[in-house]
C-alpha cells in the first residue's frame, strides 16, 4: 500500500527529481515507510511507500528483467503467488518477493492483457522507455484512487490532488460544476474532480500517454442472470468464492485485523476472517448514549467468533479535532459525516495493525440499501396520472413530514434516473441553488449535474431495473463515496483496508445472480447473503434491519459543536470565498442551532466544502 505520483514531461524536456520529490512528500501520510524514485530522461516516477508484503526487498519502484519498463504501484495483488509462479514458468526472473513486482513482469508477458490477469484493489504508473509511453490504470471497483492532468504539456499523476498540486504546472483553478456535483452528490463522480483541468482515471479503466492520451476500458460489471440454480445453490457459491476472497486477503507480512461494526457485511468478514485466523483482532466505534451506538452488536459477533476486540468511543470533542483538520484530510471535498468515527476507528488500529478487512460492497452488489427497495415504489408512483403527482410531489415540502418521506414524494418530479440519487445524498439543484452566491449560480446556469447518472447509465449492459439500480450504486455511490471515504480516513493514518466483497471474481458471481435474489422489498433487504452465510452470523445480526454508520451530528451541532459550526460557516469567512451565498447559509445555521429544522447533512455538506475551500484554495475568492 503506497502512494504514488509522478509526471512525464513534454518532449524535448527532461524530468526534474526536485518536483518528483515534492509530489511524492505531499503523500508521506500513505507511505511513511519510505519513498523511492526514477527519474529518466522525461520520466519521473515516485513511491511513498506502507510496506505491507515483503518488508526487506519490495522497494519501488520496481522493473521487469529486460529492461524496458519500471513500474509504481499502490494496493495489493492478492494472487500474485500464483502469477508469480505462472510467469516464471515462462521464464521471468524476479528480484523480490514483492506482490507488485509481478505487475512489470506480467505486462512483459501480455501487455495491457496483464490487467485481466491481476485480482486485486491498485493504481499504478508503468514506464515503458522503448516507446516513451506512461500507461496509468486502476483497479477494477475504483478502491485505489488515481489523478491525473494534462498541464503545460506534462501528463502529471498522483494519488491524491495534493501531490498534483505540488507540479508547478497543475493550476488550483476551481471548477464550479464541480462544485455543482459535490452539492448534487456529496461527492465529485469520477472520472471528474473539483479542480478545473483535473480528472480521475475511472475504475476499470487503463490510460496510455505517448503521442496521445487515450483511455479505455479493460472491465465491466456485467449482468447474465442464471435462472438454472436456485437459492440454496447460489448460497452455495456464494459462500464458497466470499471464503476464498476473505482467505486471499489475510495474506500480510504485517498485523492485520477486522473493523466490526455489528452489520451483517462487517459481521460476515469478520467472522470469516476469524475461521482461518482464530482471535483475529476487531475493531468499532461508538458514541454514549446515542441511538447511532452499534457497540453492543460488534461485541455480539465479536463474542461468537472468538476475536480479540477493542472498541473505540467517539465524543463532539474528538469531532471538533477532525473538523479543524477537515479540509486537509479529505483531499477533495466528501460530505460523508462517517469519515469522522471511520478516521479516529483506523487511528486507533493503526496502534495495533497495519492491514484492516472490511465489509463495503457488500449493500451495494446485494441492493442492501431502503433506498434500493424504495425505488420500486417510485416507479410505480411515477405511473399515476400527472396531477397525482404533482400533488404529491407537493406534499413533499410539507415540513412536519419524517424527513425520509419529504424526500421520497419530493424526489417524484424528477426525471427516472435522478430519482434515487434524491434519496440516497446531496441536495436537488432547486435546493442548493440559493446556497450558491450570485456569480455561481449565474455560471452554472443551466447546467444538471444529474446528467452524470445518465452518462454512467448508457453503458450498463442491461435493461433489467434492478441490474441498474446495482450499477448506478457502484459506479457512483460505492466508487465516488464509500470507496473515498474509506480510503481518505484509513491512508491519513498509514492503515490498509482491505474489501473481500470487492473481490472481482465475487463481483461477477453475483452478476450471474437474478435480482430476485437480491432485491425482494424492504422486508428482505439482504436475505440473499444472510443465508448464504447463516453459518457464521448470529441470529441476532441476521434479523437486524440496515442501520447507516450514523453519527450523531444533528444534537451535536446545537450542542458543543455549536460554535465551531459558526465559526466554520461565519458569513465573513463564506463572503470572502465568494462561492456560497453568506445570507442563505446563515439562515440554515440558524433554523438548525435553534432547532426550527434538521439542517445537519447539509450544514456538513457545506463545512467540508468551506474547509476543504480554505485548506486548498486559501482565504480568498474561490472564483
Amino acid at each position: 500500500m503506497c502512494g504514488i505520483a509522478g509526471y512525464v514531461a513534454p518532449p524535448g524536456q527532461r524530468a526534474d527529481r526536485s518536483i518528483l520529490e515534492r509530489m511524492v512528500g505531499a503523500l508521506r501520510h500513505r507511505g511513511p515507510d519510505g519513498c523511492g524514485y526514477l527519474v529518466e530522461g522525461r520520466a519521473a516516477l515516485g513511491v511513498a511507500r506502507l510496506r505491507v508484503i515483503d518488508l526487506d526487498t519490495g522497494d519501488q519502484p520496481l522493473h521487469g528483467e529486460d529492461g524496458r519498463l519500471s513500474a509504481v504501484v499502490n494496493g495489493e495483488i492478492y494472487n500474485f503467488a500464483d502469477l508469480r509462479a505462472q510467469l516464471h514458468h515462462r521464464g521471468h526472473r524476479f528480484a523480490t518477493r514483492s506482490d507488485s513486482e509481478v505487475v512489470v513482469h506480467a505486462w512483459e508477458e501480455w501487455g495491457e492483457k496483464a490487467l485481466e490477469h491481476l485480482n486485486g484493489m491498485f493504481a499504478m504508473a508503468l514506464w515503458d522507455r522503448g516507446h516513451e509511453q506512461l500507461i496509468l490504470a486502476r483497479d477494477r471497483m475504483g478502491e485505489k484512487p488515481l489523478y491525473y492532468a494534462v498541464a503545460g504539456g506534462a501528463l502529471v499523476f498522483g494519488s491524491e490532488l495534493r501531490a498534483l498540486l505540488a507540479h508547478p504546472g497543475v493550476a488550483r483553478g476551481l471548477d464550479l460544476r464541480g462544485v455543482a456535483r459535490y452539492l448534487a452528490f456529496d461527492y465529485v463522480p469520477d472520472p471528474r474532480s473539483i479542480l478545473e483541468g483535473v480528472s480521475k482515471v475511472p475504475p476499470g479503466h487503463v490510460l496510455t500517454a505517448g503521442r496521445d492520451v487515450s483511455l479505455a476500458a479493460y472491465w465491466d460489471l456485467t449482468f447474465q442472470p442464471d435462472p438454472t440454480l436456485d437459492e440454496a445453490a447460489w448460497g452455495d457459491e456464494i459462500r464458497r468464492r466470499f471464503d476464498r476472497a476473505v482467505e486471499r486477503r489475510l495474506a500480510s507480512d504485517v498485523p492485520l485485523g477486522c473493523f466490526l461494526s455489528g452489520g451483517v457485511d462487517s459481521s460476515a468478514v469478520a467472522a470469516t476472517a476469524a475461521r482461518f485466523r482464530p482471535g483475529i483482532r476487531t475493531f468499532s466505534v461508538g458514541y454514549a448514549r446515542s441511538p447511532h451506538d452499534e457497540r453492543r452488536w460488534a461485541r455480539l459477533v465479536a463474542e461468537r467468533c472468538g476475536t480479540t476486540h477493542e472498541e473505540l468511543e467517539v465524543g463532539a470533542a474528538d469531532a471538533r479535532h477532525v473538523m479543524e483538520r477537515l479540509g486537509d484530510l479529505l483531499d477533495e471535498p466528501l460530505a460523508d459525516m462517517s469519515f469522522v468515527p471511520l478516521y479516529l476507528l483506523a487511528g486507533a488500529a493503526r496502534r495495533r495493525v497495519t492491514v484492516a478487512l472490511t465489509g463495503d460492497g457488500g449493500d451495494e452488489l446485494f441492493a442492501g440499501y431502503p433506498t434500493m427497495a424504495a425505488a420500486w415504489w417510485h416507479r410505480r408512483a411515477a405511473t399515476l396520472p400527472a396531477p397525482v403527482v404533482a400533488t404529491l410531489e407537493r406534499a413533499g415540502r410539507v415540513r412536519w413530514l419524517p424527513d425520509d418521506l419529504r424526500r421520497f414524494l419530493g424526489a417524484l418530479g424528477e426525471r427516472p434516473e435522478a430519482r434515487n440519487q434524491v434519496l440516497l445524498g446531496g441536495l436537488r439543484p432547486s435546493r442548493y441553488a440559493p446556497l450558491l452566491s450570485a456569480a455561481a449560480r449565474a455560471a452554472l446556469d443551466g447546467f444538471d449535474p444529474y446528467q452524470d447518472i445518465e452518462w454512467t447509465l448508457e453503458r450498463c449492459p442491461t435493461e433489467e431495473p434492478t441490474a441498474r439500480l446495482i450499477y448506478q450504486y457502484c459506479k457512483l455511490y460505492l466508487a465516488g463515496q464509500n470507496l473515498v471515504n474509506a480510503d481518505r480516513a484509513s491512508m491519513a493514518v498509514g492503515l490498509e483496508l482491505r474489501a473481500p466483497f470487492l473481490d472481482h471474481t465475487f463481483v461477477d458471481l453475483l452478476g450471474r445472480v437474478p435480482s430476485a435474489l437480491k432485491l425482494t422489498g424492504l422486508g428482505g433487504l439482504k436475505r440473499l447473503v444472510k443465508r448464504a452465510l447463516a453459518d457464521r452470523l448470529p441470529p441476532e445480526i441476521r434479523r437486524r434491519g440496515k442501520q447507516g454508520f450514523g453519527v450523531p451530528f444533528a444534537a451535536w451541532f446545537r450542542g458543543p459543536l455549536a460554535s465551531t459550526v459558526r465559526a466554520m460557516l461565519a458569513p465573513s469567512r463564506v463572503a470572502a470565498g465568494g462561492l456560497l451565498d453568506p445570507g442563505a447559509v446563515q439562515r440554515l445555521v440558524d433554523e438548525h442551532l435553534e432547532g426550527r429544522a434538521d439542517h445537519h447533512r447539509v450544514l456538513w455538506a457545506l463545512v467540508t466544502l468551506e474547509a476543504w475551500r480554505v485548506a486548498y484554495l486559501g482565504d480568498g475568492p474561490a472564483l
